[in-house]
């Protein structure tokens, strides 16, 4: 039987669960490296586009699919119902739940769809700007087509089943690319944005039905929609909220200032999102499964969520920090001269994302524990602390305003560790014992180029040699760390290794 099919066409029979122990572990890794390479295409595809943009567009012009965008990314949070969460933590999935899932799924996204298109012109008529009705307009069509492969793509995660998932967004990332560079040559404008957005979701959409199991249910249903609506509703409230205040600044900022200074700050935070496209996403899509199995099997929660939040942290605060030593060259480089305002920005959204990392998976590991009534609770202080920064600082400016983000922060932790507290038994111990080995990597990695940075400083004329110097010198120094402090991370990507080389040989 292959991987991913049915093993029994009774409705009534649980589709496809994993063993455990090792081979959970070896599913994981394994997943976990499609997931990766995934991500590295996305993002070497948006860094070539963002290169090709920057410059071909106004601030003023990518402000306007800026605001556009946060708006249909809260409207995701609907369109979504939590249907892919539902499906993974499902104890007993079949195929009955996956058509009441399906069926949820286009009836939400639908709506949300009518409710985009009905209410573009008056957002474009709020904001004084004509052209983010016709941007939402077209992202409307994205809700549309998304259901026809978003169940098919939960399933694959729920059975750590990457591989199509992998070809899905390869395909979909080089289509947008196209698109993206080929409509701004052709001159239109904030438009190419959209295009390409809705190109992606067509291929990726595409791939999902093509490569789906034979027997895999194709139609929705109504039937047992209960749990499904019972789950979503909580799941929906914990997705806006995050959303919500994800994207309150670039709302906030295209309303009370201009479209250029949403810009700025979308750009700065885009070199947050550099990580989060690199490694978050994959991460988290993998986790959810990960510490659900976790959960069924009964094993401590507690424990695999402090490994995760170990090889976390040491990627991602060596990354943050490197990004805040280099911010003024990756932005000369990456966005162009015009874009320098961003550069104080990113430096200080460097420091709140530093705080946020340990506790990001938070509510991954609630949902996987059952408990996504907590999950959702957790998001009202988290987002609630997030929104009173920026009402607070906001009469400060750009710069206020993300050292109101660095505040909420600090607060969003110690409110998330009160959660994980009560839900697994966390300790704060535990936790700072479980990131101490990541300071330290973090310290030594980013020694080179901080000291290189103090010498020498960043400049019009030496910024592409710092930049291209440090991004050399930080990988090496934090390897060597990785491997002399036996850093977690360090045994996980041998294991990937020894994995991958096991495969190959087998395949020979």
């Amino acid at each position: 039987m292959r991987h991913g099919e049915c093993a029994d066409g009774d409705q009534g029979v649980e589709r496809g669960s994993l063993t455990v122990a090792g081979v959970v572990l070896s599913s994981v890794r394994r997943s976990l490296a499609f997931s990766l390479a995934d991500s590295y295409v996305g993002v070497a595809l948006q860094l070539a586009s963002t290169l090709l943009i920057s410059r071909l567009l106004t601030p003023t012009e990518i402000g306007i699919f800026a605001v556009a965008a946060v708006l249909a990314a809260l409207a995701s949070t609907f369109r979504d119902f939590g249907v892919a969460e539902y499906l993974i933590q499902e104890k007993n999935l079949t195929d009955d739940k996956i058509r009441s899932a399906f069926a949820a799924n286009i009836a939400v996204s639908w709506l949300m769809a009518g409710a985009l298109f009905a209410s573009s012109g008056a957002v474009a008529d709020f904001y004084r700007q004509a052209g983010i009705a016709d941007v939402m307009r077209i992202q409307a069509i994205n809700f549309v087509l998304i259901p026809f492969g978003a169940v098919t793509m939960a399933y694959f995660r729920r059975q750590l089943n990457y591989r199509p998932i992998f070809i899905a967004g390869l395909l979909a990332n080089i289509t947008s690319f196209i698109v993206a560079v080929g409509a701004a040559l052709a001159g239109l404008s904030y438009m190419s944005l959209a295009w390409s957005g809705l190109a992606g979701v067509i291929v990726s959409v595409a791939v999902s039905i093509v490569m789906r199991p034979r027997d895999f249910p194709a139609w929705p249903a109504f039937k047992g929609m209960r749990d499904v609506i019972h789950f979503g509703k909580h799941a929906s409230g914990i997705y806006l909220l995050g959303q919500v205040g994800k994207n309150a600044p670039e709302a906030v900022i295209g309303r009370a200032l201009d479209m250029a200074g949403a810009a700025f700050y979308s750009r700065a935070n885009g070199l947050m999102e550099i990580f989060n496209r690199l490694f978050m996403r994959s991460i988290m899509q993998v986790c959810l499964p990960y510490f659900s199995q976790a959960a069924r099997e009964q094993q401590g929660t507690s424990t695999v969520y402090l490994r995760v939040a170990t090889l976390l942290t040491g990627i991602g605060w060596p990354f943050m920090l490197y990004v805040g030593i280099v911010a003024y060259s990756a932005v000369r480089l990456l966005y162009g001269p015009q874009w320098t305002e961003s550069v104080p920005l990113a430096q200080i959204l460097c420091v709140a994302a530093i705080l946020e990392l340990p506790y990001l998976l938070a509510s991954e590991v609630m949902m996987a524990e059952g408990r996504v009534d907590q999950s959702s609770r957790l998001q009202i202080p988290l987002q609630g602390l997030r929104l009173l920064g920026l009402l607070l600082v906001f009469p400060f400016g750009l710069t206020g305003l993300c050292y109101g983000l660095v505040a909420a922060a600090l607060g969003g932790a110690i409110v998330s560790h009160h959660f994980l507290h009560r839900i697994i038994g966390l300790r704060f111990a535990a936790m700072i014992s479980a990131c101490l080995p990541s300071v330290l990597v973090t310290l030594i990695a980013v020694t080179p180029v901080a000291l290189a940075a103090i010498a020498v400083g960043q400049n019009e004329e030496n910024f592409v040699v710092f930049f291209a110097a440090g991004s050399v010198a930080t990988p090496i120094a934090w390897l060597a760390a990785l491997r002399v402090l036996r850093h977690p991370f360090w045994l996980e990507v041998c294991k990937l290794f020894g994995q991958a080389r096991v495969l190959l040989r087998a395949g020979r």
